[in-house]
């Protein structure tokens, strides 16, 4: 652990990301890196990762939210960001794509089943729910959630629940929590300008469908 060198990083980066911000606005994303760096000394977040929140943070501070990190939501649930603006609140969850050895061979059945999970159980914490990812990867964001919750078909839901069920059993994500499920945008994270710009999900489908084989992601 090298707190030092953490702390330069998130210090340099803020610095970077203050430039678009009001007095007031600046304050709110000093509590935010503190937060991170907190949560560093307790061996709880890595560098890469606070920036992608930081640079998020600003992007909702910007906007006149207020922004926590690392939130506790639920009994076993952590999210990333959490913001609120008047009377509504949005969670933010950041994807980096990264995959596991243990499932080196199925990266793409294991990546769309976590994103559906994290879709699955944030969006009903929230009146509205996100995902980020760095501008290098690509989100195999299922189809089903472009679609409203009182449109899904049931078998598609299952569908959803099986490819869910064999990685995440405990707990399992319900039927439920798949059919009633909602997705508000995806926020590209662009780390060497800082900067996170905003897509409507099907927006986001459009822009990488013709990159990504979704053939055998089609749920």
């Amino acid at each position: 652990m090298d707190l030092e060198k953490f702390q330069n990083d998130v210090y340099a980066v803020s610095k970077k990301l203050s430039s678009n911000l009001s007095d007031d606005d600046l304050h709110r994303l000093h509590l935010v890196e503190q937060h991170l760096i907190e949560m560093y000394k307790k061996n709880l977040v890595k560098i890469n990762h606070s920036i992608l929140e930081l640079i998020c943070a600003a992007n909702l501070i910007a906007n006149g939210y207020s922004v926590e990190v690392e939130k506790q939501v639920s009994d076993i649930l952590v999210c990333d960001l959490y913001a609120k603006k008047g009377g509504g609140d949005t969670i933010i969850e950041i994807e980096t794509g990264f995959t596991p050895p243990d499932h080196a061979m199925d990266t793409i059945d294991y990546s769309t089943a976590r994103i559906m999970s994290k879709i699955a159980r944030y969006s009903k914490y929230c009146s509205k729910f996100s995902l980020a990812t760095p501008v290098l990867g690509i989100l195999p964001i299922p189809k089903i959630f472009l679609v409203p919750p009182n449109a899904r078909k049931k078998d598609h839901v299952k569908k959803v629940q099986e490819l869910c069920d064999r990685y995440y059993k405990n707990p399992p994500v319900t039927f439920d929590d798949i059919l009633n499920a909602r997705i508000h945008s995806i926020y590209l994270i662009n780390v060497d300008k800082n900067f996170a710009k905003a897509l409507d999900p099907q927006g986001y489908v459009d822009l990488t469908e013709k990159i990504l084989n979704r053939s055998e992601v089609n749920y």
